[in-house]
């Protein structure tokens, strides 16, 4: 449950929610920081009720002993972490158990630890494992799994996505290094029992430092240091001891992964016997879900889907304000991006028609938005930003202001280029299929060449990756994709200038200054001023095209029952108190 957990997501075919940091306190006490972080008075969780239970399709009634859960194409990344995407996550959170998990209302509770003692200084964090909790094959949970989880992250040759070490636990540098076997800022008390000490202070510890441990045994077999990915990376797909509510069976590329009952699992065995994720996309999940062959599904929440879905009959749709936005991401990699002159970046704001795109989408189940956070965060305002109505002739003129002139083919050129952006779109994706037309149409008016280039979301996660790597044949303009935010506001990750998630090359060191002030202000009040005037600084120089907040939501086949989540905690995490009538 680490701080990287901000989730990429593909979002409008079923882009997930996920929180999963918060901020933490002193000794046995829970601060302001831990208070429900609910900021919307209509954050209600509403439910659409079948209405004709009797029409089960038979392909799921006679399903009495596994749960089928449609889920988009996932990277195949089944470890806690390496993974970042909603849709791994959303299989390794069945998989894999954390020290601490969010409440309904975004507050941190006990999980496989509780909570943690922290010292009067804010620098120590003790936590303490739970009695009798144990690996899937029997083997006990103790801090030798915990101080690997750390070491592991902390190896020079580990490239997943956290930003720990950002985090300044004591001697992790010198781990890093190969200084040091040990990293002299975790010790060990006992078997159930570890301190991490930290040199400074930060707001949100107590989550951030609240690892989902790996088991030792399985995964340190052949560890060496500075050997991380080399010998986690051939075991991606093959995570044969966990401690979630249930535990690996198969996986077949494309098509599905299969999960059976922990029967060690520390809240006790799941329920229901047998848990299958099924790859389903925008073109046949609701044909899925009304034959039956899968029960339930993250949804796209808009009119024409909710009709869809009440003449099914027999299908509860459970839906919420999303914790999350839709955004256009610019490419800012290297000194001659197109993009650098944040009048550009502003001008192709302006120039886009997001309230048709999202009309057109989701109609009344979503918004434009114009700051990168949840209209749901405590944190969230965005009182003196500008909200970047659809203006062409504002366009133009920041174009112009910013040295782009039109030659005698209609196109802006400068320094001898035309203005192309080449856009990489993924398919299927209903924003996408709502997006690109508009923005050809609105670009093209300024004389901009709008390119989209076709493909599926691992293939655009792998691209971003290859660019940010500086790959040959990796270039790109621009793409569209999803956050799923978490319930502490702090985006280190994505906007820092070194954050491990900062995929598009955004570096502002105002934004990094505001950063490091929120993660090392303990005042609620005095936080959400720095976050508001970091947040207008991210609406004047915008690192993305904001496009909208939307609900979301879920459709179950009403045959499931204890169905539960929110904005802030996913269903995953009540997974094993699930039944089937």
């Amino acid at each position: 449950m680490n701080r990287k957990k901000l989730m990429a997501t593909m979002a409008g075919v079923m882009a997930l929610s996920v929180g999963l940091t918060a901020c933490g306190s002193s000794d046995d006490k829970t601060s302001d920081g831990n208070k429900p972080v609910d900021n919307n008075k209509e954050n209600k969780i509403q439910v659409v009720k079948a209405t004709n239970p009797d029409k089960l399709p038979d392909a799921a009634k006679n399903r009495k002993d596994t749960l089928v859960v449609g889920l988009q194409l996932p990277d195949g990344i089944f470890n806690p972490l390496y993974s970042d995407s909603a849709y791994d996550n959303q299989i390794n959170e069945t998989l894999f158990a954390p020290l601490l998990q969010y409440k309904a209302d975004g507050t941190l509770e006990a999980a496989l630890s509780e909570l943690p003692k922290i010292s009067e200084d804010k620098k120590t964090y003790t936590f303490k494992l739970k009695d009798g909790v144990k690996w899937s094959d029997g083997e006990p949970i103790t801090t030798d799994d915990i101080e690997f989880t750390y070491k592991i992250i902390a190896d020079k040759g580990y490239t997943g996505p956290s930003d720990m070490p950002t985090l300044d636990i004591v001697g992790w540098k010198d781990y890093n290094e190969g200084k040091s076997k040990e990293i002299s800022g975790v010790k060990k008390i006992d078997k159930q029992t570890i301190e991490v000490t930290v040199a400074n202070p930060k707001a949100p510890l107590e989550a951030y430092l609240a690892v989902t441990p790996i088991p030792a045994h399985y995964y340190g077999k052949n560890y060496t240091q500075g050997k991380a990915d080399e010998v986690l990376q051939p075991l991606h797909r093959k995570p044969e001891v966990t401690s979630g509510a249930y535990k690996f069976k198969s996986y077949t590329e494309g098509q599905e992964v299969v999960l059976t009952a922990n029967e060690n699992f520390y809240k006790g065995k799941a329920k229901i016997p047998n848990l299958i994720f099924k790859v389903v996309s925008k073109d046949t999940y609701l044909q899925l879900l009304q034959t039956g062959e899968i029960d339930m599904v993250n949804a796209t929440i808009k009119e024409e889907t909710m009709e869809q879905i009440a003449d099914m009959g027999f299908v509860d749709v459970h839906y919420w304000p999303n914790n999350g936005y839709g955004y256009m991401g610019f490419n800012l990699l290297g000194e001659n991006s197109k993009f650098k002159d944040p009048k550009v970046r502003q001008a192709l704001t302006y120039g886009l028609d997001r309230k048709t795109i999202v009309q057109n989408v989701y109609g009344p189940y979503a918004d434009p938005i114009n700051i990168p956070q949840s209209a749901l965060s405590w944190a969230f305002n965005d009182e003196g930003t500008e909200k970047y109505e659809f203006n062409t002739e504002k366009a133009a003129k920041l174009l112009e202001e910013a040295g782009w002139k039109k030659n005698s083919n209609g196109i802006l050129e400068k320094d001898g280029k035309e203005f192309e952006i080449r856009f990489l779109q993924t398919t299927p994706n209903e924003v996408n299929d709502a997006l690109v037309p508009v923005a050809i149409k609105n670009y093209e008016a300024l004389g901009i060449k709008f390119t989209p280039e076709q493909m599926d979301f691992p293939t655009l996660r792998k691209k971003l990756d290859d660019a940010k790597a500086g790959k040959a044949g990796a270039d790109y303009d621009m793409f569209f994709m999803a956050w799923g935010l978490n319930p502490e506001p702090d985006v280190t990750t994505i906007f820092s200038s070194k954050g491990t998630q900062n995929k598009n090359g955004y570096n502002n060191p105002k934004v990094d200054e505001l950063l490091s002030k929120g993660l090392n202000e303990f005042d609620l009040e005095k936080r959400k001023e720095i976050y508001h005037e970091m947040y207008k600084e991210l609406n004047s120089n915008l690192p993305y095209i904001y496009v909208y907040q939307r609900k979301d939501g879920w459709a179950v086949n009403s045959r499931v029952e204890g169905f539960t989540m929110s904005p802030y905690r996913n269903f995953t995490y009540d997974i094993q108190t699930f039944t089937l009538k």
